[in-house]
């Protein structure tokens, strides 16, 4: 069995895909609130 050292891991992989998620969060927050507060100027 391999031993694990802490740290020599490649993560780019890892760290692209939680960049793209936290951005794709972002914008899916941003347009939500947009649509909210349209809803609330004109929703009469």
């Amino acid at each position: 069995m391999a031993d694990h050292k802490h740290g020599e891991m490649n993560i780019e992989a890892q760290e692209k895909a939680f960049d793209g998620f936290i951005k794709w969060s972002t914008y899916v927050a941003i347009f939500s609130i947009g649509v909210l507060i349209f809803l609330a100027i004109f929703n009469s």
